[in-house]
């Protein structure tokens, strides 16, 4: 028998404007309030507070509602201090009082590993930093209007990929704030706007990095005008004709410098936004890791060295693996540049079997993880073999962190210290550091 396509019938469900308490946040921090047992997020809306709100989507398991009116604010609430807080998709938690920021991200860190949390893990103090002017580099969005013949400069918007034009951001670093309008002003001078991609803002020890993407060759006095602001505002300035391609036109190498190393990059290497948090994390690894002279250590996702040496300028050895071979050269390169050469570099894809690496057959004393969101699936599995008697763990994603920490018990690993670290204040977002010690047998 013949049969027809019928299409579903859309749900229906209540618009109507309703009056709701919110009980508590999410992890990405909405608030949460219920009806008929079912969790309505809320975004922008704060625990113990009465709003009003309208569905916006409801499903089986739960529904999404816009905030329309307070009726009780939470006395964690501030006024954002940003203008573009309502429209930017930025730093979302800036409603909320610094110190309840802070203890939410604990709060959230703790029930995610509850799980596999034993008796004896203790819980270290937060680390965090500054709560403005702490980002040390930024992409900025570029779109050229044609409708209104304007080019749009900024972040993007929130759940959008339209953009926020800003030329004034609290939280990046104040000399890279600076050339926000500067470069705004320049750039809507250009001959051929739509051929413009995005700037790249760094901060270096040897001063602000420019990167500007663009699709087609800049014009000659475009190029010139993009040069004479570079030089006049102290910046290093590089063109990035392909998105693997950078051509330094203006100034040195860029480098910085933490935990007694100097580290040069090039402007598309990863390095940690936050820099105060970061100088924090790497003297925490290194105190719980306790490195001693005689040890040997390994440094897994370790790219341009952040951990490896420091770590390096207090033990016997230290072994780093990357799988971007390009950051490999780099690290190489950094070593030498601090005269450690007990530092070495290998390339190696890390969700792989690995016993076969001249490196893995190898023993080591301690292990130093540090993966991006996607966690260390693969090279987890393998750490016990690699002899090691402790972890440490630094995460940017509390959900594949405790996912791995089942590995690492299975393993014979206990985790004794955790703890959580705000590289990002005012966002969601939250990095954290768990040590693990290899229980006797």
């Amino acid at each position: 028998m013949a049969r027809f396509f019928q299409p579903k019938k859309k749900t229906q469900f209540e618009t109507k404007h309703q009056s709701v308490l919110v009980e508590r946040m999410d992890h990405n921090g909405a608030g949460i309030a219920y009806q008929k047992n079912k969790p309505v997020f809320i975004d922008g809306a704060l625990p113990g507070e009465q709003v009003v709100i309208q569905l916006t989507e409801s499903k089986s398991k739960f529904a999404r509602a816009k905030l329309i009116k307070l009726l009780k604010p939470s006395e964690q609430r501030l006024k954002p201090f940003c203008k573009h807080f309502n429209q930017c998709g930025g730093c979302h938690l800036q409603h909320m009082d610094y110190a309840s920021q802070v203890e939410h991200k604990g709060q959230s860190l703790s029930h995610l590993m509850s799980q596999y949390q034993t008796p004896a893990t203790e819980i270290a103090e937060p680390i965090t930093g500054p709560q403005v002017g702490y980002r040390r580099r930024a992409r900025v969005s570029l779109f050229m209007d044609r409708k209104n013949q304007q080019l749009q400069f900024g972040f993007r918007k929130k759940q959008s990929k339209h953009i926020e034009n800003v030329t004034d951001c609290a939280v990046l670093e104040p000399s890279l704030n600076a050339l926000l309008p500067k470069l705004k002003a320049l750039l809507d001078t250009f001959s051929q706007p739509m051929n413009l991609g995005h700037v790249e803002l760094v901060l270096s020890d040897k001063g602000p990095v420019i990167v500007l993407r663009h699709l087609k060759p800049l014009a000659d006095k475009d190029q010139q005008a993009l040069i004479d602001l570079a030089t006049e505002q102290g910046a290093i300035l590089y063109s990035m004709p392909e998105t693997d391609q950078l051509v330094r036109l203006v100034g040195d190498a860029p480098t910085y410098s933490e935990t007694g190393v100097t580290l040069p990059f090039e402007p598309n290497h990863f390095i940690q936004v936050n820099q105060q948090v970061n100088q924090k994390m790497v003297a925490q690894a290194i105190e719980w890791l306790n490195p001693q002279a005689d040890e040997r250590f390994l440094d897994l996702f370790c790219g341009l060295g952040n951990f490896s040496l420091p770590i390096a300028q207090q033990s016997a050895l230290v072994v780093g693996v990357e799988g971007v071979d390009e950051m490999v050269k780099q690290a190489t390169s950094n070593a030498e540049v601090n005269q450690l050469n007990n530092a070495t570099f290998y390339q190696a894809n890390l969700e792989e079997e690995l016993s076969s690496q001249p490196w893995a057959k190898e023993k080591f004393d301690k292990v130093l993880l540090d993966p991006a969101r996607a966690g260390a699936s693969g090279i987890v599995d393998q750490i016990s073999a690699l002899g090691a008697k402790s972890v440490v763990y630094v995460s940017c994603n509390p959900a594949t962190l405790a996912r791995d920490t089942a590995s690492l018990q299975n393993q014979g690993y206990q985790m004794v210290k955790m703890g959580m670290l705000d590289m990002f204040p005012h966002t969601s977002h939250l990095e954290s550091m768990a040590l693990f010690v290899k229980e006797k047998s």
